[in-house]
């Protein structure tokens, strides 16, 4: 029982390890499409969008590794809340990596279109606001530490701060006639990308709180229905 009881324990750190990989790799890929929206990098938004196939198959093997140490298991109290987070965590980071996909796609979107200086200072704020969230949310989960996962919730007041700054910017760009509305539209999808990205951070800081004492928000968290539908799925007519 003892070894069973430990070869658990020893599948429970490989899980979160495996967690804590995908989200390092999110915090990096954050700033990293930034820069491919901001530079119009056709090739480096190509490569993001074909790379996400071995993401999501990551986050599957996963999502099975929870799943069949709850079968074969049957954990309870601590070692239940560790796992079933794990589950939602994990949903948290691969949708996160989907925002980073759709970031990609709007890039290619409005390749080509000069962005002015006041734009591409608040993408740039956006872009290291959400990566920070992500790397705090990721570090407190591998490390179980609830207070730093308490924590997100002021970095991702400032973030919505910074999502409200970008839709008046996109507004006064365009109505200084520095960008068309098409650009002005695929812009203002990108600003929400940024600000799910945080939400998501929360959210996995939130799961790690339950983790440490069996914490639940007042408030359910975050929505994330509204997530993958790109800005090809905005018209402006």
């Amino acid at each position: 029982m003892n070894d069973l009881r430990s070869n658990f324990h020893e599948n429970l750190d490989e899980i979160r390890t495996g967690i804590a990989r995908l989200g390092a790799g999110v915090t990096e890929l954050v700033p990293r499409v930034t820069e491919i929206l901001l530079d119009g990098d056709l090739e480096g938004a190509e490569y993001v969008i074909l790379g996400d196939d071995e993401y999501d198959a990551k986050s599957i093997e996963l999502e099975e590794k929870c799943f069949g140490q709850i079968a074969l298991q049957a954990p309870v109290a601590g070692d239940l809340r560790a796992l079933v987070s794990a589950i939602k965590i994990i949903a948290d980071v691969e949708r996160s990596a989907d925002l980073c996909v759709n970031v990609c796609k709007a890039a290619r979107r409005i390749y080509s279109h000069e962005l002015d200086g006041h734009l591409r200072g608040v993408i740039h704020k956006c872009g290291e606001q959400a990566s920070l969230l992500f790397k705090e949310a990721t570090e407190a989960y591998l490390n179980t530490d609830g207070p730093r996962a308490a924590a997100l919730h002021d970095m991702d007041a400032y973030l919505d701060d910074l999502h409200r700054q970008f839709i008046q910017v996109i507004f006064e760009s365009h109505a200084a006639g520095t960008i068309d509305l098409q650009v002005a539209v695929q812009l203002a999808v990108v600003a929400r990308f940024y600000e799910r990205i945080g939400d998501h951070a929360v959210n996995v800081g939130e799961r790690t709180r339950y983790i440490v004492d069996g914490w639940i928000p007042e408030q359910p968290y975050a929505e994330s229905g509204n997530d993958l539908p790109d800005a090809a799925d905005v018209s402006t007519t």
